[in-house]
This record gives structure tokens, sequence and C-alpha cells, in this order.
């Protein structure tokens, strides 16, 4: 069901990487990527094929739109690197990543993965009863099936708990990554025309509209 294995050659993705000020740029070149976590001494992980970028500060869409800081996102104005994790809908624990320097929130969702470690462990915190593509589809799914929690926001992505890395196959060529507006978002107005959301065309894990 699952082929994508990791490649045996892995490494952390460096600080470097997410100390860049294109933040758009930075949630395209995620898509590849492997994120994973380490919690109560289960091991899961996965490729990640969909993300949603949010500007700092201007992007009505972002939790940071017009300077906004509260305890709620005070994780987002953290150093480079640095995981924000919110609660949606009172359930939903939504991973996001944190780019730019400190101080300046941009972040990025990580909208959807597809399993490489750990299925037994995300059928058990999913509930569900076998693997299908709905078990990391959608940001919220991600959480639950990575074990992901309010308690893991504020990470720094190089601690064990929670990492993102790369292999052989984290490259992906501009031509099978698709780009659209974000899901979810029509009260941000035309910032929620914006293009971007990024995800792998043709996998079946990616949320939301039908893609190709």
């Amino acid at each position: 069901m699952f082929p994508n294995l990791i490649h045996p050659v892995v490494k952390k993705l460096p600080l470097s990487f997410y100390n860049r000020a294109d933040v758009v740029q930075i949630a395209k070149e995620l898509i590849g990527k492997v994120v994973v976590t380490h919690i109560d001494n289960v091991i899961t992980s996965g490729r990640i094929v969909e993300t949603e970028a949010y500007v700092a500060l201007v992007d009505k869409a972002s939790h940071s739109y017009n300077g906004k800081r509260t305890a709620r996102n005070e994780h987002m104005y953290a150093a480079p690197g640095t995981s924000y994790v919110y609660i949606c809908y009172g359930m939903h624990q939504m991973l996001n990543v944190i780019t730019n320097k400190e101080g300046i929130p941009d972040a990025i969702l990580i909208r959807a993965v597809e399993p490489i470690e750990g299925m037994d462990a995300m059928l058990a915190r999913t509930g569900k009863p076998k693997p299908d593509n709905t078990i990391t589809r959608g940001p919220g799914n991600v959480g639950k099936a990575l074990g992901i929690s309010k308690t893991h926001s504020g990470l720094l992505l190089l601690d064990d708990v929670l990492s993102i890395y790369e292999d052989g196959q984290s490259r992906i060529p501009d031509e099978l990554i698709g780009s659209s507006k974000r899901i979810g978002i029509d009260s941000a107005g035309d910032d929620a025309l914006l293009p971007y959301r990024f995800y792998l065309k043709g996998n079946p894990f990616v949320s939301g509209r039908p893609v190709k």
C-alpha cells in the first residue's frame, strides 16, 4: 500500500533551510521532505505531500495578521525551524513550521503526508481499522496520526521528538508540484485567492479539491 520507503541516506533539514525570507518558496520545497515524530517511544513518519504558506503580518489568512500576538500564536514569533501547533474546531491539532527570522511570523501548514513508518501506531491513534488514504489526508489527520498535540508547539525541529528530514526521494521536480489557492480561508478576502498551497500532483493523500 505504501511503497515509498524512506531512503537509507537521510539528514535533518538544517536551520538554514528555515531561516529564509521567502515562505512561499520554502512551502514548495517542503514537498517531498519527511516529517518524523518520536513520541511515547513510538516513531512515526510521513513524506510531506501538501503544504500551505502564510505570510507574516500582511496575510489576512495568517494568525499573525496586522501584528496579532497572543498566547495562542506566540510560537509564530519564535526562531526559524520552530513548530507551531494550534487547535482547530476544538479538536484538530494542526502542525505548522515557522520560517524567516525570529520575530517575523511566517508559517507553513503541513496539510498532508504519505505514511512511511509506524502504521500500526497511526491506526491506533486515528481509530481506523485498516490503512487508507484518509489516515494522513488533511492537517487534522496529520496531527492525529503522528501523535502531535498542542504540547509539541514551540519545539525546535532539530529536536528528536519532532523533526523534518530529507532523503534521496525528497527533491521533487517542479513539474510534479501543483499550486492553488489555500483551503477553507474564504473569509480572508483577496488573500484567500493567493496561490500559496502546494501539493504533489496525483498523490492520493493530498486533501481538498481533486488534483491532477
